[in-house]
């Protein structure tokens, strides 16, 4: 049109408001109207004019028409600029993802250290191919996955909040000087329905190597005990030192203390106002059973089977698979004693 019938148009149509349909058209139809009505040799009020027309028939803002008609004047037409913002690469694919969410189901969801050195163990050790990406990750990224929304579609995790178990008091704590061969050792009852009880499990811990087993056995009394204390201590690879534990009367015995020392294995207890004396195996009782056999009831009639996976599963899966670290004692030059976690 002339600058005549757009006056007349843009006075008609007062009442009247268009609206582009996509960034792209719009643009290209501001460009085509400059380049038409030649607008590097129109006046001031031919430019006001043009100015007034663009809007109606855009819907843009006056701002906004000015910067295309600048864009214009610059390169000769207006075009999309796209978006120069720096994107990093996607190095862990979706597939990567549900490979972590489901190492994650099976582990039962470990540390990030810890899920590391599997996914590690995968490639290196086992020569999964699937694992090529995923074993140069690190720690950080490893949780940053577990928040994606990727990782939450296919694997959901909700822990309720659970007391914390404190050892009861303590009488001597063991000194093991750095030598394998010091037991940490609790019980873990699963539950009462109706008055009966369920199964109890025996949790054993070395504290210097982190060797550990577990049992499972019906009743926590001496007779019932012995036989499963004995097992035990015949599945670690050093000789037994030490033996300590709270002052529950299921160790607190004539027959443990018999059995102890008859294979000359000091006994040691828990002191009071101590808490973290024990808390080695107290820490497993809550990493290993409570994670894998959970919360719920199990009749003590099911000891038997529990026991024979805890030997043929458990227990080599824990010392030769799970990965865990070892303390590590620094004392300063307060002596103050501290513990660090190294590779």
């Amino acid at each position: 049109m002339s600058l005549d019938e757009i006056r007349v148009f843009l006075k008609a149509s007062e009442g009247v408001h268009f609206a582009g349909a996509k960034k792209e058209d719009v643009y290209a139809w501001v460009s085509g109207c400059l380049e038409e009505q030649n607008w590097a040799e129109l006046g001031r009020t031919a430019r006001g004019l043009m100015r007034r027309y663009m809007e109606k028939m855009t819907g843009l803002s006056r701002a906004q028409v000015t910067r295309l008609i600048t864009r214009y004047g610059e390169d000769g037409e207006v075009r999309v600029k796209r978006s120069r913002r720096h994107h990093f690469p996607t190095v862990y694919r979706r597939e990567d993802v549900a490979l972590l969410a489901s190492l994650d189901e099976a582990h039962e969801t470990l540390s990030g250290p810890a899920t590391q050195k599997i996914l590690q163990r995968q490639l290196y050790d086992f020569g999964d191919q699937h694992y090529g990406r995923l074993a140069e990750i690190s720690v950080a990224q490893i949780y940053r996955l577990r928040q994606s929304a990727g990782y939450r579609k296919q694997r959901v995790v909700y822990q309720g909040t659970r007391a914390v178990q404190v050892a009861m008091g303590e009488r001597r704590a063991p000194q093991p000087l750095g030598r394998p061969g010091y037991l940490r050792v609790d019980t873990v009852h699963q539950g009462d329905r109706d008055g009966v009880k369920g199964v109890y499990h025996i949790n054993a811990v070395d504290e210097m190597t982190q060797w550990e087993v577990v049992s499972a056995t019906a009743q926590i009394s001496a007779a019932a005990l012995q036989p499963v204390l004995e097992a035990m201590l015949r599945q670690f690879p050093f000789h037994i030192l030490g033996f300590h534990s709270d002052n529950g009367s299921e160790f607190i015995n004539h027959v443990v203390a018999e059995l102890l020392n008859k294979l000359w294995i000091e006994q040691t207890k828990s002191r009071p106002r101590h808490c973290n004396d024990n808390a080695l195996v107290e820490s497993k009782n809550g990493a290993v059973i409570r994670k894998h056999i959970g919360y719920g009831y199990i009749a003590a009639e099911h000891a038997p089977a529990m026991q024979s996976f805890y030997l043929q599963y458990c227990n080599p899966y824990l010392n030769f698979h799970r990965p865990c670290g070892v303390p590590e004692r620094v004392i300063n030059d307060k002596g103050k004693e501290k513990k660090r976690y190294r590779w």
